[in-house]
């Protein structure tokens, strides 16, 4: 027996014997253990002391263990809440999930499942002696009995979770709208409940996955992404659940699916939405079964792994439209986490602004990064950014190979002016004009001064071709040395201007103009 008297436990259940039971088992195990009957009798337990977990039957003569649960999360309490549900009940086993339990179990409670999921929310090492229940995997509404298949062992999931703050960290911004994205991942981490982060396409939901993957108990396990958009749907099943050497020409040896490489971890199911019908029934399954058949195997696997998907989609609408099974969706959509588009958080932008540059700049490695002008900033607080953040990030990265210097300003956006409002317009007008209107009471207010006579050259040819020489290099950064536009903004051909180059000697780089070659 493994030695955990420092962990104490609550169990609430009205029936006697069950509550026996469930104490006797765990005090086998080595918990401090201490019982109640009603939800005003855990309460006032809960009042007194607190605990490592609390483990709660649905129903009770008072209430339903939904009450404490709620109780647990308005007072902010630390505790992990295991719901115990009857058997076949699907809505009850969700309530929990969206209410903050760490896990559910269902009637008949088998014992090594029971001890393995309390185990797994303590972080016991060695508790796992069985994978426990998935929380995806909700009852099944039939109410037939669950089919018993051999089991491998899966890895256990560590309690330490990476630090909060480094994982959310990548998120820029802080704005409201981020704040609460922020609030939904720390809750939602606690608990084993699956979640569908949906989202305009380019809003960062992998981003949001991979922090609610980074500061669950999951942190140290696998975090496996699938775009289901992008695979063929001939190889949906073999890349999901495996396959076995001979399934099938070119399958010239066994090969796990992404169950497999999830297992212990998570798997994040990325435009879900995209899934054909009849992949949507196979993965209806697995979920369901907690396990998988890779193509030409006769057994199934067992698999742990917690379930996060994410879509552009609404998926309700393809319900409707028959496009999407709704037993599917309602597995999925446990507790949702909408990722606002760009646009309703524009003061996010000067946050995430920097950090793309920051990021443009470590990989070139330059130093310091380049910086927006106020004028640039106008301009892109303006856009409406149908694609997003992933939109902003090409732009910066273009304007950044554009402009070339340490400053990004407005002409490097490449942004047409067709793309701004009316008021926009005028605002970055009226910026002009009041530059403008600066310069010229600068210029204006200068204390009159005698013309000073310049020196007459004693080489005037060669005064020429100076004068000439600095023309063209101006002309040339004006136009970011391309030399047909150097030329055109002078009246000069093409030909003409590498005559004169060549003539005064202006050397522009190998590389650089060599798209107006003739």
């Amino acid at each position: 027996m493994t030695n955990a008297s420092h962990f104490s436990l609550l169990v609430v259940d009205d029936e006697p014997d069950l509550r026996t039971l469930y104490e006797l088992t765990l005090l086998r195990e080595g918990y401090d253990i201490e019982t109640a009957g009603t939800v005003q009798d855990a309460l006032l337990h809960l009042k007194d002391r607190t605990y490592s977990a609390v483990i709660t039957d649905m129903r009770l003569p008072d209430g339903t263990g939904l009450d404490v649960l709620r109780w647990l999360e308005e007072f902010g309490r630390r505790e992990k809440a295991i719901v115990i549900t009857a058997y076949g009940s699907a809505e009850n086993a969700v309530e929990a999930l969206k209410a903050g339990a760490y896990d559910y179990l269902t009637k008949p409670v088998d014992l090594k499942q029971f001890r393995a999921v309390v185990g797994s929310a303590l972080g016991r090492a060695g508790a796992a002696s069985m994978p426990t229940m998935d929380p995806f995997s909700l009852p099944s509404e039939q109410g037939d009995a669950p089919v018993r298949r051999p089991q491998r062992m899966v890895p256990e999931v560590p309690a330490a979770a990476a630090p909060v703050s480094r994982a959310l960290s990548r998120m820029a911004g802080r704005s409201a709208a981020m704040e609460q994205v922020r609030l939904l991942i720390e809750k939602v981490a606690r608990s084993m409940a699956p979640v569908l982060v949906t989202g305009e396409s380019g809003t960062g939901k992998e981003l949001v996955a991979r922090a609610t993957h980074e500061v669950s108990v999951r942190a140290s396990q696998p975090f496996v992404a699938v775009n289901c958009s992008a695979i063929p749907e001939q190889l949906l099943e073999a890349e999901f659940f495996g396959y076995r050497k001979g399934a099938f020409t070119g399958a010239m040896e066994d090969r796990e699916g992404f169950f497999q490489a999830a297992n212990g971890g998570t798997l994040f199911l990325d435009e879900i939405g995209d899934l054909p019908l009849a992949m949507q029934a196979k993965l209806l399954r697995a979920i369901q079964e907690r396990s998988v058949r890779p193509v030409g195997a006769v057994a199934e696997v067992a698999v742990n792994v917690r379930l996060l998907s994410a879509t552009h989609k609404d998926l309700a609408a393809e319900v409707a439209a028959g496009q999407f099974r709704q037993d599917l969706y309602y597995r999925l959509n446990v507790i949702q986490i909408r990722v606002p588009p760009l646009r309703e958080r524009l003061d996010d932008l000067v946050a995430i602004s920097e950090r793309v540059l920051e990021g443009i700049a470590r990989e070139a490695g330059v130093s310091p990064p380049p910086k927006l002008t106020r004028d640039a900033l106008v301009h892109l607080q303006r856009y409406a950014f149908p694609g997003n953040v992933r939109e902003l990030e090409n732009l910066l990265h273009r304007a950044v190979a554009l402009s070339g210097g340490e400053v990004i300003d407005v002409y490097d956006l490449g942004l047409p002016e067709s793309v701004f409002t009316d008021s926009a317009a005028q605002e970055l007008d009226l910026i002009t004009e009041n530059t403008r209107g600066e310069l010229v009471r600068a210029l204006t207010e200068l204390p009159a001064m005698e013309p000073i006579e310049a020196p007459l050259p004693d080489d005037l040819a060669k005064h020429l071709d100076e004068v000439e020489r600095n023309i063209l290099v101006r002309a040339l950064e004006r136009h970011r040395f391309n030399r047909t536009a150097a030329g055109a903004g002078l009246g000069l051909s093409l030909r003409q201007m590498r005559y004169r180059m060549a003539r005064l000697g202006v050397n522009v780089g190998g590389d650089v103009g060599a798209a107006d070659r003739d």
